[in-house]
């Protein structure tokens, strides 16, 4: 019997309602909390650095300090002989962190590809946050202090962290499509900041214990979350038997479009169960070698583009507390308070310009207008008043179109990137385009973070925002 028009494209039908599964809901919960759990490590080591700083030096010069050790004790054991070499070396740290994390990248993005993605993000965790733990809690109880044991932990850290990111954006390419990317992954970005919110809340929980106590309860809180994502992560529709994104639809447009005026539908009832077997059993995707994933359109240039901007993101992510205290004077928790401000633009900007995006079916001019407006705003906070309504006003407005673009070419621009037509919808380049992408943006923030405080040092702060602008 000949099935009915609208019968003959029920495939696509379950395409749509597969996307409102509670699977697509756990999925997007799982990844959005894993990444924010990696990103809430990281802000906790910049809320600290405050007590480290004032653990590495001696009692005697720095006021700071408390007196909980006998001197002689803690005489033998400090690194550094005042409070600004200290800081010098913490920025250190964040350089040689955000170097290997971006080699890392590149190096993840390859192997997500080839290997299971759960068990690439929970191992990078995991292991991630014993790496922490090390760092900042076992070394404090066996009151071990050495510089060069330090660094070695933090770029085995970076290298672990730049799991995160390519995994979880592979993930949710695999599971939601093209249509409502743009807001989907808008929403889903704002994992970094709620990450930082997170961090900084679990510090100031416990910091009047000691900073080690801050690294030993995010570990754990990252630990735990770890062994969830490698038991509840669900990497792709088809391990639930769900249909995969554009399987169906391009079938069935494809079958549509060739099916013959007169002819037996059984027939091709038959024929069509058959061929998606066969594509099931023998056409399996392989993963995209690095050089043909930077060869693909788009990925170089969404890549140096997204070195510029989040040299200007990360910027703003280290220094814009010690802007605030250091340009206005206001106290360093006020200024802390103040900056989430930029995330909370940020976050919104990501989503509302990635549903403009889905509405037009075109990214790269939001992305145009937005920076073109980010300009404008750069300007008007570097000259902001002495006043914290204003200024909290005019760096929502700068998040929303400087945070909202950043956000959008590291997720739903990445996977539209991984997902185009040359590679056939395979999820396989998914990982690696998205580790190229962020990759290369993070080398920018690296070599941003030297810039910056050279510019600041030499010239004043009004030719940072200049440098701003031209990036």
């Amino acid at each position: 019997m000949a099935l009915p028009g609208s019968l003959r494209r029920q495939p696509e039908n379950r395409g749509l309602v597969s996307r409102c599964t509670h699977h697509h809901i756990v999925v997007f919960l799982l990844t959005f909390f894993s990444y924010s759990l990696l990103h809430a490590s990281r802000k906790t080591f910049s809320n600290v650095k405050v007590s480290i700083s004032s653990q590495w030096t001696p009692s005697c010069l720095n006021s700071t300090a408390p007196e909980l050790r006998p001197y002689e004790l803690w005489n033998s054991s400090h690194l550094f002989p005042n409070a600004e070499e200290a800081t010098l070396f913490l920025g250190t740290l964040d350089t040689v962190f955000l170097f290997s994390y971006a080699v890392g990248l590149f190096v993840s993005g390859i192997v997500g590809d080839r290997l299971n993605l759960r068990w690439v993000l929970s191992f990078g965790m995991c292991s991630s946050a014993l790496v922490v733990f090390f760092f900042g809690t076992l070394t404090e109880w066996l009151h071990f202090y050495n510089k060069w044991f330090y660094c070695c932990l933090w770029v085995v850290n970076g290298l672990l962290q730049s799991t995160g990111w390519p995994c979880v954006v592979a993930v949710m390419g695999n599971w939601f499509g093209k249509a409502g990317r743009g807001f989907v992954f808008g929403l889903w970005s704002a994992c970094a900041s709620v990450g930082n919110i997170l961090g900084a809340f679990l510090a100031s929980c416990v910091l009047k214990y000691g900073y080690e106590y801050a690294f030993l309860v995010t570990a754990s809180v990252q630990f735990a979350g770890g062994v969830i994502v490698f038991f509840g992560l669900l990497t792709s529709p088809k391990e639930v038997g769900l249909p995969e994104l554009g399987a169906d639809e391009d079938v069935s447009v494809e079958e549509d479009a060739n099916r013959p005026l007169m002819g037996s539908d059984d027939a091709d009832d038959d024929d069509r169960n058959y061929s998606i077997q066969a594509t099931d059993t023998e056409n399996q995707p392989k993963a995209i070698g690095f050089f043909q994933a930077c060869c693909l359109p788009g990925v170089v240039l969404y890549s140096l583009a997204y070195a510029c901007l989040k040299l200007v993101n990360y910027s703003f992510f280290f220094w814009l507390p010690f802007y605030l205290s250091n340009n206005f004077g206001w106290k360093e928790a006020e200024a802390d308070q103040l900056s989430i401000w930029y995330d909370v633009g940020g976050i919104i900007g990501g989503t509302i310009q990635g549903l403009i995006s889905d509405v037009l079916q075109k990214r790269a001019p939001v992305l145009a207008i937005s920076l073109l407006f980010a300009v404008g705003s750069l300007f008007g906070y570097s000259r902001s008043p002495n006043s914290k309504p204003i200024n909290a006003v005019i760096m929502a407005i700068t998040g929303f179109f400087i945070g909202g673009p950043s956000n959008m070419i590291s997720s739903a621009i990445s996977a539209d990137l991984g997902r185009q037509d040359l590679v056939k919808g395979s999820s396989e380049a998914l990982a690696t385009v998205t580790g190229i992408v962020d990759g290369t943006g993070s080398i920018g923030a690296a070599v941003g973070q030297y810039l910056v405080s050279l510019i600041q040092e030499n010239l004043g702060w009004m030719w940072v925002f200049y440098f701003f602008i031209l990036m």
